[in-house]
C-alpha cells in the first residue's frame, strides 16, 4: 500500500477538533502494521491531523516504517505498539502506553483480526478459541481499556469496531471464524450502552467491511465475477472503510451502528460466489 505524497502537511479536521475538542485527536488503531485495511483507516486518521499509534504482532517492522512514513508525510506524530491482544494485560498495555505518550486517547479502531479458510470436519475447538480469543475477546479489552480511558475524559471518545459483512450470509470453510466476527455486532451494541451510560460523549459503532482486499492468488475471472455481484459494480478499497471511520468520528449523533461498507453486497450477491476474501 502506497502512501500519497501530500502537496503540504494537511491541516487539522475542523470537525475532529470540534467533536474531540483538541485540534490534533489521538486514534489507536489495532492491527495497522501491516499493509492492510488498519494501515489505511491509520493513514487517513492522520491525514485529519491525528496523531497515531500503530499497533502490530508480528508486523512491527512494516508498523516502524508506517510510523516514520506517517511523520515524514503528514506532519503527525506516530508511535508503535505492539503484543498479541489474546495475551493477557496487552491491551490494558498498548492504550496505557498510547495514553502516556500523548496524554488522552481520542480514537480507537479495532481492526486486528485473523481469518483462513478450514473445512468443516477439519474444525478443532482450539481453532474456535483462537479466533474468539484474537477477533472478539482481543476487541472487547482493547475497548474497555480504550472506553474508560474516555469516560474519564470531558471530551469523550470514539471507538469504530472492524465486523465483517457476511456474518449474515456466511460463505464456506470459515464455520470458525464467522461466531468471532458474528459477536461484534453484539458487542458494539453493549460497549455503546456500557461506555455512554458513563460519558455521554463516547461513541461506538462497527464498520462491516465487504469485498475490499482481495488474496493474491484470486484469479481475475474470479474478480471479474466478485466485482458484478455488488450494486455498485466493483471491488472496494480499503480507503472506503477508512472514510466510514472517519464518518463515525465526525458524527457525534451516531452511536451502536453496525455499517456494511459492501457496494451493496450483502442483500445482492447471487448464491454460490466463493473467493478467498481479505477484509481485514
Amino acid at each position: 500500500m502506497s502512501f500519497p505524497e501530500p502537496t503540504a502537511v494537511p491541516r487539522p479536521s475542523p470537525a475532529f477538533a470540534r467533536v474531540f475538542d483538541c485540534p490534533n485527536p489521538v486514534a489507536l488503531v489495532t492491527g495497522s502494521g501491516a499493509p492492510r485495511v488498519g494501515r489505511a483507516i491509520a493513514i487517513a486518521l492522520a491525514q485529519q491531523g491525528c496523531r497515531i499509534a500503530l499497533h502490530a504482532n508480528t508486523s512491527t517492522d512494516k508498523a516502524s516504517q508506517a510510523a516514520a512514513e506517517i511523520t515524514r508525510r503528514f506532519g503527525s506524530e506516530a508511535i508503535v505498539t505492539c503484543g498479541a491482544l489474546q495475551h493477557d494485560g496487552v491491551a490494558d498495555r498498548i492504550v496505557e502506553e498510547t495514553h502516556s505518550q500523548f496524554g488522552r486517547i481520542d480514537v480507537l479502531v479495532n481492526s486486528a483480526a485473523i481469518w483462513q479458510p478450514t473445512r468443516f470436519e477439519d474444525v478443532t475447538s482450539d481453532e474456535v478459541r483462537r479466533y474468539f480469543e484474537i477477533n472478539a475477546l482481543g476487541s472487547f479489552l482493547c475497548a474497555r481499556a480504550a472506553g474508560l480511558k474516555m469516560v474519564a475524559q470531558p471530551s469523550g471518545g470514539s471507538v469504530v469496531n472492524i465486523g465483517d459483512w457476511a456474518t449474515v450470509r456466511p460463505y464456506l470453510d470459515h464455520a470458525a471464524y464467522f461466531p468471532s466476527k458474528g459477536s461484534i455486532e453484539v458487542m458494539t451494541r453493549s460497549l455503546a450502552v456500557e461506555l455512554g451510560h458513563r460519558n455521554r460523549r463516547v461513541r461506538v459503532n462497527c464498520i462491516q467491511p465487504g469485498p475490499v482486499l482481495l488474496s493474491q492468488d484470486v484469479s481475475e475471472s474470479h474478480q471479474q465475477k466478485l466485482a458484478a455481484s455488488t450494486l455498485v459494480g466493483k471491488i472496494g478499497t480499503p480507503e472506503n472503510i477508512a472514510h466510514a471511520v472517519q464518518f463515525f468520528c465526525e458524527n457525534d449523533f451516531v452511536t451502536g451502528v453496525c455499517l456494511p461498507v459492501d457496494g451493496g453486497r450483502s442483500i445482492f450477491a447471487p448464491d454460490g460466489l466463493q473467493v478467498g476474501m481479505n477484509t481485514g
